[in-house]
């Protein structure tokens, strides 16, 4: 009975990990990933981290999450808030390999500000 409950969790875990890293690479998902963390935090400057092997496509959602943000905090305040955003030099671990064990990611990022103090895991 548990070999069989282990092997259904398996199964759940192999499909869930093959869809989260088909989503994980749109620039749409990652967009609204780094509007949602902005909106946590509320600073001016914020540093993302993400894989080095998704750098390029992160960048090419930087400023779409930032006008994003700037929209929906006038929309609900009224106030004109904007930030600035850098990719990190650090890097998230890279995407799993089969077989493989040790640290890995599926993608997201990481928005770090003061210092890297204050921290949204996305």
């Amino acid at each position: 009975k548990i070999k069989a409950r282990q092997e259904v969790m398996h199964q759940v875990e192999g499909d869930v990990m093959a869809k989260l890293d088909s989503v994980s690479s749109s620039k749409e998902f990652v967009t609204k990933l780094i509007v949602q963390g902005l909106l946590m935090l509320l600073e001016s400057q914020v540093v993302v981290r993400c894989r080095q092997s998704d750098v390029s496509m992160v960048k090419e959602c930087l400023q779409g999450a930032q006008d994003e943000y700037a929209k929906l905090i006038e929309a609900e305040t009224g106030a004109a808030k904007t930030c600035s955003l850098d990719i990190d030099t650090q890097f998230l671990p890279p995407a799993p390999v089969a077989g493989k064990d040790g640290p890995s990611c599926l993608g997201g990022v990481v928005l770090a500000c003061q210092g890297g103090k204050i921290t949204i895991d996305n």
